[in-house]
């Protein structure tokens, strides 16, 4: 995947390395390649040297280009909320100058300066224990998953929605992947394995998506990453108080953090939530802190 994007004197330096252990690429202009390989991050160098591998414009230039195919129009909608789906399903995560309109809404990013490549994994079965405390006899439990950034939250509902439909009982899930990082949908086809039973909405905000999605596919379940406002915690009590179950992601090392989270106070301290899984990532996605009642009461440690 690396190599379509990359410019070939850049890609030898991967020569040596296993891309399945390969997380994450990040370009800074003028400044040393560093990568995450095997969920610690170091310094690119050349096969065989000690010879760092720095990016520059140019080279951003190149990745911007291809990874947008030569047509930066094509992908406005999502550059202008600092991010762009490649083919393959990875995930470019881009930082410069943004642009505003007069009621200051961002209207695109020029001046491109780094970039964040982040490569999709699929890690089959890493949320096997999590789903027995998600899916019981007494049917599904509305769950938030809980960890700090790149700790394979994403990897991990992905997980969650194979195993949901791969049960004898079949669930209608609606999986909101608002930046494409969980089915990496292109084209409308979903890249990665989230069951036969899942219906994919992309590159909608939660709130558009919950309202829409119901009303249209009618879902028993609705799957989603990362509540970040307070309006996407509106979308979720509005969904289970429909009787739709609700499985999503936040930021948080741990499940006290929670109630400091002034955006999310009634959905936290609402009681939503029958499951909190909070995620360390120290040993890849799957590695848990402890799983949680509504209660906050520790059922899984």
């Amino acid at each position: 995947m690396l190599r379509e994007l990359l410019p070939p004197v850049i890609f030898t330096a991967f020569a040596s390395l296993d891309e399945k252990k390969i997380y994450e690429v990040r370009l800074r202009r003028n400044s040393p390649i560093v990568i995450n390989y095997g969920g610690k991050n170091k310094v690119l160098t050349f096969s065989g040297t000690n010879e760092k591998v720095y990016s520059s414009t140019s080279i951003i230039e190149y990745v911007i280009k291809q990874a947008t195919e030569s047509s930066l129009y094509a992908f406005h909608s999502q550059i202008k909320q600092g991010f762009i789906t490649a083919k393959g399903g990875i995930r470019l995560g881009i930082a410069g100058e943004s642009v505003m309109s007069d009621n200051f809404v961002p209207t695109t990013i020029k001046n491109i300066n780094s970039i964040d490549i982040r490569l999709p994994h699929e890690v089959v079965g890493c949320a096997n224990i999590a789903y027995k405390f998600i899916n019981n006899a007494n049917g599904i439990k509305n769950t938030l998953i809980v960890s700090p950034p790149g700790a394979g939250k994403t990897t991990f509902l992905r997980d969650i929605a194979r195993l949901l439909s791969s049960g004898e009982e079949i669930y209608n899930t609606l999986l909101v992947d608002e930046r494409y990082e969980i089915a990496s949908c292109v084209d409308g086809l979903p890249l990665l394995d989230i069951g036969e039973h899942t219906d994919v909405v992309s590159g909608a905000n939660k709130m558009f998506a919950f309202t829409n999605g119901i009303r249209a596919l009618k879902p028993d379940i609705i799957i989603t990453d990362e509540l970040i406002s307070e309006e996407d915690g509106d979308a979720v009590i509005r969904a289970i108080r429909s009787g739709v179950k609700v499985i999503a992601s936040i930021h948080a090392n741990t499940h006290l953090e929670l109630k400091d989270k002034k955006e999310f106070k009634e959905l936290i301290n609402g009681g939503y939530f029958e499951r909190i899984i909070v995620l360390s990532g120290k040993n890849g996605p799957g590695t848990y802190e402890g799983i949680y009642d509504q209660n906050f009461k520790c059922i899984y440690f």
